[in-house]
């Protein structure tokens, strides 16, 4: 055993995670010096194993083509697929039906499915289902993605601690044992992993969210939940959706989450409250709504995206098709502007940039006259649509001010069916075991770009560096802590740090000893280097080692004080905007809770 390997190895780590921790630097930038690092150590200083095999800058660098790290990414660009098509609004809704009003019910019972599910699903595909439908939640609820998605992959690593083929890790150990003539069955683990599962859900519902605290963009703005009211106006022709709509007590209950404020009809205006009147073919529906709102009437087809043709030909005028490069922006028109007085009818912007110019904010009225006649003011706030070439062309521009967080692309729905099949079809086959998830999600991936339901830029948006950069830097690491023998060093001077102690002082000081590896290494590799250990122990003392793998099995699956303790942990890093310190404030309290909870349970429930 090299010392010299080994203990640079813990220096290398423990600098990088403080690194991570301190938030100085960029993620990326800390996992490229942590991963650089490893490269010159192992390069000016060659290592040669136990096993004769020399510690390689490919074995370094093999993190970048783990398979683990592919599924992930892979499967960043189906969730995008999802959300850019719209495809989970209907689950979304039926679950904020079912949570009630309160903002906690309908999260609580999306978080709660997700662990029951868990329980007999691995812990990845059940994270992607529930991804997509928790975005929607949070976005119309306007409640912090960073109080949502970490809970999402706590609670679906704690309900797969609950059965035997909850998680792969708990597979793994039980194929370790079976080796040795020890059979673990389906819910021999079940009664201190609810006690696990319970206690761990109480935490990760009622008390996280009090310690994560909401997180900005990367330009320094907290994210807009899209409750600003925009002044918009709906053309009713002989085909429209909303034809014959016929007004109930005042309001026109098929306009969802449009409200109406003026009909025009023949030039004359009628105005609120609507008693009986019916929308007739000609006449101008002015309405307010958020921007959400109008994105989704524009992807229904109840909103028409006209621009002219750039060549200036025969499309001109003609109704745009919502392609996946269509996107909605906002804009703010300047001080001195050149648009200011002109009317919304005859800005130019169509002719000028080929948008369509569907909204306006106004801070300090809310005109109630036809839109198409109301006249533009500095300080404004324009809705815009177009194509994403053709909203990039506003930048720079002097008399309107581009707001670029947001621009947001608008909802494929006509896809919504076509997204929905690829992503229950990657999760029905990965479920059965016929395929393996990686590759799925990469073929998934692929289908979302070549449907249409995503472009090569959104999904290229979507795959998060930071997580290429940390998972490939982590592994690195944890290959130079298994082969330099640092790993199994760890675990042999805990256990005789703890020499005759009782066997319940034993497997508690294991258990935290594995939780505390499985956080820097990955859980599989933590369970295959302690259950051979935790054998050992119980064979040594004489007692059962059904606890002791037990012991594995929880401790191996404590993975929450790192974003790379679990692939789910990578999976909503992203979609959460979490940083390295996160998972560090809101994990380890849990692991030390999952540690003293199992403490307590498992003299109890094993006899100790």
């Amino acid at each position: 055993m090299d010392l010299f390997h080994i203990w640079l190895t813990y220096a290398l780590i423990a600098v990088s995670v403080v690194g991570y921790a301190a938030e100085r630097w960029p993620i990326e930038a800390v996992a490229a010096a942590s991963l650089s690092a490893f490269l010159l150590l192992f390069s000016l200083f060659p290592y040669t194993d136990a096993s004769g095999h020399a510690v390689t800058t490919a074995d370094l660098l093999s993190g970048f083509a783990n398979p683990a790290l592919i599924t992930v990414l892979a499967l960043l660009i189906v969730g995008q697929g999802l959300f850019a098509t719209d495809a989970m609004s209907r689950p979304a809704a039926w679950m904020a039906r079912v949570g009630g009003n309160a903002e906690a019910g309908a999260i609580a019972i999306v978080l709660i499915s997700a662990a029951v599910l868990s329980a007999f699903l691995n812990n990845t595909p059940v994270v992607v289902i529930f991804i997509p439908i928790v975005t929607m939640l949070a976005t119309q609820r306007g409640i912090s993605p960073n109080h949502v998605f970490m809970p999402l992959s706590f609670l679906s690593i704690l309900g797969g601690v609950t059965t035997l083929i909850g998680s792969s890790t708990n597979l793994l150990v039980a194929g370790v044992a079976a080796r040795s003539g020890i059979t673990l069955g389906f819910f021999d683990i079940t009664v201190p992993g609810l006690a696990i599962a319970v206690v761990g859900a109480v935490y990760v519902i009622k008390v996280m969210p009090r310690i994560l605290t909401p997180r900005e963009a990367k330009d320094g703005r907290v994210v807009d939940p899209g409750g600003k009211q925009f002044l918009g106006e709906i053309d009713i022709t002989e085909e429209h959706a909303f034809l014959g709509l016929t007004a109930r007590s005042g309001l026109f209950p098929g306009l969802s989450d449009l409200t109406p404020r003026m009909i025009i009809r023949n030039e004359q205006a009628i105005l609120p409250p609507f008693d009986d009147i019916a929308l007739s073919v000609g006449d101008r529906l002015i309405v307010t709504a958020t921007r959400r709102a109008f994105s989704r009437a524009l992807s229904r087809g109840n909103l028409k995206v006209k621009t002219l043709d750039p060549t200036g030909g025969e499309k001109a005028g003609r109704d745009n098709k919502i392609g996946p490069d269509m996107v909605m922006a906002e804009a703010v028109v300047a001080p001195g502007s050149r648009y200011a007085g002109r009317t919304m009818q005859f800005s130019g912007l169509r002719t000028q940039f080929g948008i369509t110019l569907f909204g306006l904010q106004r801070k300090s009225r809310m005109a109630r006259a036809a839109f198409s006649e109301i006249r533009l003011e500095p300080g404004d706030t324009l809705l815009l649509c177009g194509r994403e070439a053709n909203i990039s062309s506003l930048r720079g521009n002097h008399d309107l001010l581009l707001l670029e967080y947001s621009a947001q692309p608008i909802p494929q729905s006509a896809k919504a069916l076509l997204a929905t099949l690829i992503f229950v079809t990657i999760v029905s086959i990965s479920a059965l075991g016929i395929l393996p998830i990686e590759v799925l999600s990469v073929c998934g991936a692929v289908a979302m770009v070549a449907t249409g339901c995503l472009t090569i830029g959104e999904a290229a948006r979507s795959i998060d560096r930071s997580i290429l950069m940390l998972v490939g830097a982590s592994i690195a690491a944890a290959t130079a802590l298994e082969r330099t023998g640092g790993a199994h060093l760890i675990a042999e001077s805990a256990l005789d740090a703890l020499g005759n102690a009782p066997p319940i002082v034993l497997l508690s000081g294991l258990f935290l000893v594995i939780a505390i590896a499985t956080n820097f290494l990955s859980n599989n590799a933590t369970a295959v280097l302690f259950t051979p250990i935790a054998l050992d122990m119980a064979r040594r003392l004489g007692v059962s080692p059904e606890p002791w793998l037990a012991c594995v099995i929880f401790g191996a699956n404590a993975s929450f004080a790192t974003p790379i303790g679990y692939q789910t942990n990578l999976l909503v890093m992203g979609p959460g905007r979490y940083r390295f310190i996160d998972f560090i404030k809101a994990g380890v309290p849990l692991v030390l809770l999952v540690w003293l909870t199992f403490t307590i349970v498992a003299p109890w429930y094993y006899g100790l």
